[in-house]
């Protein structure tokens, strides 16, 4: 999963090209001599995707492993995540969310009279693209789930451990000191009937 860039732009209509207020990207991955190419691909993509994006949508688009999703705000401000075909979606609208947001409360409405390609944004982009390489940071549902998962996995281990030596809860049953005589009769029995409730 990887999170390739995050940028900014502003909105001006479908007639005028989006400005841009920062684009902040993570190319690592790619040979050293190909990044300058694909930075101003996924540049230029990015800013096709927001002028063909109305205000109040967002939009996927996939190219080739890669993913471009676009917000833009009926305020104007627009903000793209491309990420692979791994980083979950939700995850990727929630960055970008968050990129504006953080944006927003440090410049306040100065992005409103730009006219020109600046960097304004690149702190808050810079940083937004370091802490949410992982999706989990950014995506309290998707944190959930992985939390779920290993909950999920402690779970099996224990019950693992605990019928680890081979033993059947049958014979822990038999073996116990702890159950009268008649719980241990109406497990045995409660088993017999209930074939579909079969524990182990």
């Amino acid at each position: 999963m990887k999170l390739l860039a995050v940028a900014l732009y502003t909105y001006k209509g479908a007639e005028v090209e989006p400005i841009c207020l920062g684009f902040a990207a993570e190319l690592s991955s790619f040979g050293y001599f190909q990044r300058g190419s694909v930075k101003e691909l996924l540049s230029f993509t990015s800013k096709t995707i927001v002028q063909r994006t109305q205000p109040g949508q967002r939009q996927t688009i996939k190219q080739e492993d890669y993913f471009c999703h676009v917000h833009v705000r009926d305020s104007g401000i627009a903000g793209v995540a491309v990420c692979d075909r791994d980083y979950p979606t939700i995850a990727a609208f929630s960055v970008v969310g968050k990129a504006v947001e953080e944006f927003l409360q440090s410049a306040g409405d100065s992005w409103r009279t730009a006219t020109a390609d600046n960097t304004e944004a690149l702190q808050v982009l810079e940083a937004a693209l370091l802490k949410y390489q992982d999706p989990v940071a950014a995506d309290k549902l998707t944190k959930i789930q992985k939390d779920l998962d290993e909950t999920k996995v402690v779970l099996h281990q224990t019950i693992d451990s605990v019928l680890k030596r081979g033993e059947k809860l049958d014979t822990l049953v038999d073996k116990s000191a702890d159950l009268s005589l008649a719980s241990q009769m109406f497990y045995k029995q409660a088993r017999k009937t209930n074939s579909c409730c079969k524990m182990m």
